[in-house]
């Protein structure tokens, strides 16, 4: 971001600055009298003031040295399924679903010394009820169309692999995307840096499959696996989350777990905007995916070759997925063996946890609750719905403490202000390193996997705190 700042018309950047900071009390003003508009009008005169800078720094700006250009990343190879760089002294075959894959001599995370990709590549294979929503995407002066789902319900199941790049730059357990400027509270932009796979997530391939081509190509992929072979990790997002950022997410789990089998995420429509009313409209997605979702655990239980499965589920994605792991139970027809459910920060009731909860108690190896007390994500949605929810741990009254649930309380991994804390599951070394453990070596208990923690007494059990 420094870099880009600094390509700026001084004087530029003040007015901007000068505007964006003083359009919210002339809005304050405005609005006492009744004038609702006024946002809209600030707001585009913040933005073309901002364009104003944009335009004058295109004009002024040198172009690119030769050197620089030369630099940029070349687009990933079309032929690479697995997790490491393409090696280019070999011929590369077509990516295309309809073609078979050979499995790769090396599943390992850690990139060959001697490719000069500055990308890996990691497959994540979805399933989706959302609507399909195609999008063009410009590179220079071309235009080019690849397939998309937007936030808008599909009403059926779909499903597919991506092909995600990630950059060795990459810094455990960030996201690496482009700086993108919005006019504030709207999804309007400004400003948004080209994507670079040399240090950025990207996608280089988003496929939809028949049910055959995914089954078969995610056993080639679970079944070439060194350290996780016959294992499938499926990730349940939760509220706020756009198809393609699920997708990164799954990938940025699966790489920092250092995780070479079948990555599987499952995306609901979820509006991916975050508003009290897109909260209600996502609460509601989630609850009609439940029949999708069932579908796609069993199309990854029958089709994937895997022998074992562990589920994570964040968020108000517990919500969806708990009742449907209630219903597969009680049809009694779902042949494999659940390893781990990992609930992180579970959007849900207190009350309705507990009774899913017990429903499912025996029906994976093991199962853990992540909550926390600095979760303020969940503190507003206590909020909304008067009442304390699973994944947090109100001031008065221990977290969720339920027989064959492991509840440790992760409010120590996330210390820093300005943050939800609601995603430590994915972003906190310490959480990522417990799950490579259930992964790895199965159900240990806490104390095992982690020698730091403290046990807590309470009257419904013990539950874990991180010091």
């Amino acid at each position: 971001m420094n870099e880009f700042l600094t390509q700026f018309n001084p004087a530029a950047i003040v007015a901007a600055v000068a505007v964006i900071l003083i359009a919210p009390w002339l809005i304050s003003r405005v609005a006492r009298q009744g004038t609702a508009t006024a946002v809209t009008l600030f707001g585009l005169l913040a933005t073309g003031v901002f364009a104003a800078a944009v335009i004058q720094t295109s004009q002024t700006n040198k172009k690119p040295s030769k050197e620089v250009v030369e630099k940029q990343a070349p687009k990933p190879d079309e032929g690479s399924s697995g997790s490491e760089p393409v090696d280019k002294s070999k011929p590369q075959k077509s990516a295309e679903a309809s073609e078979p894959e050979a499995s790769p001599t090396s599943r390992s995370i850690t990139p060959r010394a001697n490719t000069s990709d500055p990308w890996d590549v990691v497959p994540v294979f979805y399933g989706t009820d959302r609507a399909r929503e195609d999008i063009e995407e410009r590179d220079g002066s071309n235009t080019k169309k690849r397939i998309g789902y937007g936030e808008k319900r599909g009403r059926r199941l779909e499903v597919g692999r991506a092909l995600v790049t990630v950059p060795k730059s990459h810094k455990v357990p960030n996201i690496e995307r482009p700086w993108v400027y919005k006019l504030p509270f709207t999804s309007i932009v400004i400003y948004s840096e080209k994507e670079d796979p040399a240090k950025d997530f990207t996608l280089r391939e988003l496929k939809d499959l028949s049910e055959d081509e995914f089954g078969r190509l995610a056993k080639a992929r679970i079944m070439s696996a060194k350290n996780f072979m016959g294992q499938a990790l499926v990730f349940v997002h939760g509220f706020n989350t756009t198809f393609d950022y699920a997708l990164y997410r799954a990938a940025q789990l699966s790489y920092d777990l250092k995780y070479d089998a079948g990555s599987f995420v499952y995306s609901w429509p979820s509006n991916g905007r975050i508003s009290p009313r897109d909260y209600t409209n996502d609460r509601e997605s989630a609850e009609q995916a439940k029949e999708f979702l069932k579908q796609y655990l069993k199309l990854v239980a029958t089709k994937s070759g895997a022998t074992t499965m562990t589920i994570i589920a964040h968020s108000m994605g517990n919500e969806l997925l708990l009742p449907v792991l209630d219903t597969l139970r009680r049809d009694g027809d779902f042949n494999i063996k659940i390893s781990q459910l990992i609930f992180a920060a579970p959007d849900v009731d207190r009350d309705s946890f507990a009774s899913l909860a017990n429903q499912i108690s025996g029906m994976s190896d093991g199962m853990t609750l992540y909550a926390a007390n600095n979760d303020r994500a969940l503190k507003v949605s206590e909020k909304i719905f008067l009442g304390p929810r699973a994944g947090s741990i109100p001031t008065d009254i221990p977290p969720v403490v339920l027989p064959g649930i492991d509840t440790i309380d992760v409010s120590a991994t996330a210390t820093e202000y300005f943050t939800l804390g609601h995603s430590g599951y994915a972003e906190k070394t310490e959480l990522l390193d417990d799950i490579r453990s259930l992964m790895s070596k199965g159900y240990q208990p806490p104390k095992t996997r982690i020698p730091t923690l403290l046990p807590i007494q309470t009257p419904a059990g013990t539950y874990w705190r991180f010091p």
